[in-house]
């Protein structure tokens, strides 16, 4: 699976940004899609998932971010709301074949990643 990420840039907390993640090589609805992020210094963070028609989320954006997918465009999407400044970091999307679905939410579950897209939110 080749992965896509594009959307990132500047925004002012409080607004909002859309992220994209489009895949090729693998039938797109077979896949388990998740989003990442990294801040400078900090650890890889898990962000959201999206398991068939379920969706989970960290509880750093549950009720700000979005994780959404179209099957006919190949593509997944972070739509992200209300931006804090705490959420700059580079966004990686991944994509799995796990069944677990608490796995979902730790990195070394996804075999397939993007090359990432700088989110800069400004205070």
């Amino acid at each position: 699976v080749q992965l896509q990420a594009s959307g990132g840039g500047l925004a002012q907390a409080g607004g909002s940004l859309r992220l994209s993640c489009a895949a090729s090589g693998r039938t797109f609805r077979t896949i388990r899609m998740g989003w990442f992020r990294q801040a400078p210094g900090k650890e890889r963070e898990f962000v959201a998932a999206i398991k068939d028609f379920s969706t989970y989320y960290g509880d750093s954006v549950k009720g700000r971010f979005t994780i959404s997918r179209d099957n006919a465009k190949n593509t997944g999407y972070l739509q992200m709301n209300n931006l804090k400044p705490e959420d700059t970091a580079i966004y990686y999307c991944a994509a799995s074949t796990t069944a677990i679905t608490s796995a979902l939410r730790t990195d070394n579950s996804y075999a397939y990643w993007g090359q990432g897209t700088q989110v800069t939110v400004s205070s």
